[in-house]
Protein backbone atom coordinates (compact mmCIF):
# COMPACT_ATOMS: atom_id res chain seq x y z
CA UNK A 1 0.00 0.00 0.00
CA UNK A 2 1.45 3.52 -1.45
CA UNK A 3 0.81 6.14 1.43
CA UNK A 4 1.22 10.20 0.76
CA UNK A 5 0.05 11.88 3.94
CA UNK A 6 0.49 13.99 6.97
CA UNK A 7 0.38 11.50 9.94
CA UNK A 8 -0.07 13.01 13.74
CA UNK A 9 1.79 10.88 15.79
CA UNK A 10 3.08 11.00 19.90
CA UNK A 11 6.99 9.59 19.55
CA UNK A 12 7.89 7.22 22.73
CA UNK A 13 10.33 8.65 25.34
CA UNK A 14 13.44 7.16 26.95
CA UNK A 15 13.23 3.51 27.75
CA UNK A 16 10.42 2.89 26.01
CA UNK A 17 11.08 4.37 22.79
CA UNK A 18 14.76 2.46 22.74
CA UNK A 19 12.86 -0.77 23.54
CA UNK A 20 10.54 -0.40 21.06
CA UNK A 21 13.41 0.56 18.42
CA UNK A 22 15.27 -2.64 19.37
CA UNK A 23 12.05 -4.61 18.50
CA UNK A 24 11.49 -2.72 14.94
CA UNK A 25 15.25 -3.07 14.21
CA UNK A 26 15.28 -7.04 14.97
CA UNK A 27 11.76 -7.32 13.27
CA UNK A 28 11.56 -4.70 10.83
CA UNK A 29 14.39 -2.83 9.59
CA UNK A 30 12.46 -0.65 7.18
CA UNK A 31 10.11 0.73 9.75
CA UNK A 32 12.72 1.26 12.46
CA UNK A 33 14.50 3.57 9.97
CA UNK A 34 10.97 4.85 8.52
CA UNK A 35 10.42 7.16 11.94
CA UNK A 36 10.84 7.19 15.33
CA UNK A 37 8.79 4.44 17.65
CA UNK A 38 5.68 6.31 18.42
CA UNK A 39 1.97 6.32 18.98
CA UNK A 40 -0.37 7.05 16.09
CA UNK A 41 -2.82 9.14 16.74
CA UNK A 42 -4.15 10.22 12.96
CA UNK A 43 -3.59 8.85 9.90
CA UNK A 44 -4.04 4.85 10.32
CA UNK A 45 -7.55 5.15 12.77
CA UNK A 46 -10.14 7.39 13.40
CA UNK A 47 -9.11 9.73 10.81
CA UNK A 48 -7.25 9.73 7.32
CA UNK A 49 -3.64 11.51 6.84
CA UNK A 50 -4.24 15.15 6.42
CA UNK A 51 -3.10 15.93 2.78
CA UNK A 52 0.42 16.69 2.13
CA UNK A 53 -0.65 20.18 0.52
CA UNK A 54 -1.84 21.21 3.83
CA UNK A 55 0.76 24.52 4.66
CA UNK A 56 2.60 23.73 7.76
CA UNK A 57 1.64 26.87 9.02
CA UNK A 58 -2.16 26.34 8.31
CA UNK A 59 -1.27 23.31 10.84
CA UNK A 60 0.61 24.68 13.38
CA UNK A 61 -2.30 27.32 13.59
CA UNK A 62 -4.64 25.04 14.18
CA UNK A 63 -3.25 22.31 16.63
CA UNK A 64 -0.48 25.19 18.76
CA UNK A 65 -4.06 25.88 21.39
CA UNK A 66 -5.02 22.07 21.34
CA UNK A 67 -1.76 21.14 22.39
CA UNK A 68 -1.24 24.02 24.25
CA UNK A 69 -3.88 22.96 26.54
CA UNK A 70 -3.37 19.40 26.88
CA UNK A 71 -1.31 17.90 29.63
CA UNK A 72 1.16 15.59 29.48
CA UNK A 73 -0.53 11.95 29.14
CA UNK A 74 0.20 8.97 30.89
CA UNK A 75 -0.25 5.92 28.87
CA UNK A 76 0.58 1.84 29.12
CA UNK A 77 0.61 -0.72 26.48
CA UNK A 78 -1.29 -3.94 26.10
CA UNK A 79 -0.53 -7.23 25.03
CA UNK A 80 0.90 -6.94 21.99
CA UNK A 81 -2.17 -8.20 18.88
CA UNK A 82 -2.59 -8.21 15.31
CA UNK A 83 -4.10 -4.95 14.27
CA UNK A 84 -7.50 -5.23 12.45
CA UNK A 85 -6.90 -8.76 11.41
CA UNK A 86 -3.93 -7.93 9.24
CA UNK A 87 -0.71 -8.95 9.29
CA UNK A 88 0.63 -5.95 11.43
CA UNK A 89 1.79 -6.48 14.72
CA UNK A 90 0.98 -3.56 17.44
CA UNK A 91 1.17 -2.65 21.21
CA UNK A 92 -2.48 -0.88 21.94
CA UNK A 93 -2.79 1.12 24.09
CA UNK A 94 -6.97 1.70 26.04
CA UNK A 95 -8.74 3.96 23.52
CA UNK A 96 -10.39 6.31 26.20
CA UNK A 97 -9.53 8.86 28.12
CA UNK A 98 -7.15 11.95 27.19
CA UNK A 99 -6.20 10.09 24.38
CA UNK A 100 -9.77 9.78 23.15
CA UNK A 101 -10.03 13.38 23.89
CA UNK A 102 -6.64 14.64 22.39
CA UNK A 103 -8.12 12.84 19.28
CA UNK A 104 -11.38 13.99 18.73
CA UNK A 105 -9.85 17.75 19.09
CA UNK A 106 -7.09 16.47 16.78
CA UNK A 107 -9.71 15.59 14.27
CA UNK A 108 -11.59 18.73 14.90
CA UNK A 109 -8.99 21.46 14.62
CA UNK A 110 -10.58 22.08 11.04
CA UNK A 111 -8.07 20.39 9.08
CA UNK A 112 -8.60 18.34 5.86
CA UNK A 113 -8.26 14.75 7.21
CA UNK A 114 -8.75 12.08 4.86
CA UNK A 115 -11.22 8.88 5.61
CA UNK A 116 -10.16 6.34 8.28
CA UNK A 117 -9.68 2.59 6.87
CA UNK A 118 -10.53 1.86 10.57
CA UNK A 119 -11.99 2.80 13.92
CA UNK A 120 -9.88 4.96 16.11
CA UNK A 121 -7.20 2.34 17.96
CA UNK A 122 -4.45 3.75 18.81
CA UNK A 123 -1.16 1.89 19.26
CA UNK A 124 2.82 1.41 18.44
CA UNK A 125 3.66 -0.35 15.37
CA UNK A 126 6.06 -3.46 16.28
CA UNK A 127 5.88 -4.78 12.57
CA UNK A 128 4.50 -3.70 8.99
CA UNK A 129 6.60 -4.03 6.03
CA UNK A 130 8.03 -8.03 6.59
CA UNK A 131 6.12 -11.07 5.93
CA UNK A 132 6.99 -12.63 9.11
CA UNK A 133 7.96 -16.08 9.73
CA UNK A 134 5.84 -18.06 12.48
CA UNK A 135 8.90 -18.07 15.09
CA UNK A 136 8.85 -14.01 14.70
CA UNK A 137 5.07 -13.64 14.92
CA UNK A 138 4.88 -15.71 18.24
CA UNK A 139 7.59 -13.70 19.00
CA UNK A 140 6.22 -10.25 18.72
CA UNK A 141 2.75 -11.57 20.18
CA UNK A 142 4.41 -12.33 23.66
CA UNK A 143 5.45 -9.05 23.65
CA UNK A 144 4.40 -7.01 26.91
CA UNK A 145 5.69 -3.56 28.26
CA UNK A 146 3.31 -2.70 30.80
CA UNK A 147 5.06 0.41 32.13
CA UNK A 148 3.51 3.52 32.34
CA UNK A 149 5.12 6.16 30.17
CA UNK A 150 4.55 10.26 29.59
CA UNK A 151 3.78 11.58 25.98
CA UNK A 152 4.77 14.81 26.54
CA UNK A 153 4.24 16.35 22.91
CA UNK A 154 2.95 15.73 19.40
CA UNK A 155 4.72 15.54 15.91
CA UNK A 156 3.58 15.43 12.70
CA UNK A 157 5.33 13.06 9.67
CA UNK A 158 5.09 13.44 5.86
CA UNK A 159 4.79 10.13 5.31
CA UNK A 160 5.87 9.44 1.37
CA UNK A 161 6.29 5.66 0.89
CA UNK A 162 9.02 4.51 0.03
CA UNK A 163 11.08 7.19 1.00
CA UNK A 164 11.81 7.46 4.73
CA UNK A 165 8.99 10.04 6.88
CA UNK A 166 9.67 14.09 7.52
CA UNK A 167 9.30 15.54 11.09
CA UNK A 168 7.25 18.43 9.64
CA UNK A 169 6.19 20.24 13.42
CA UNK A 170 6.70 19.02 17.06
CA UNK A 171 4.29 21.01 19.53
CA UNK A 172 4.67 20.33 23.30
CA UNK A 173 1.63 19.33 25.16
CA UNK A 174 1.76 22.09 27.81
CA UNK A 175 -1.50 22.13 29.96
CA UNK A 176 -1.01 21.16 33.22
CA UNK A 177 0.17 17.82 35.03
CA UNK A 178 0.36 14.28 33.12
CA UNK A 179 -2.91 13.19 33.34
CA UNK A 180 -3.71 9.02 33.05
Amino acid sequence: MQLNGIFILAELPGDIGERVRALNERYDLKLARYKPPHITLTGSSGAGPIPPSTDVEEMREKLEPIAADTAPITLSFRPAQRFMQTDIIVLPIDPHGPIRVLHDRLVRSGLPFTRARYTFSPHCTLSLYPSLDPQSIRELLSTRMPEPFVISAIQLYHTRDPQPSRKLLELSLAGGTAKA
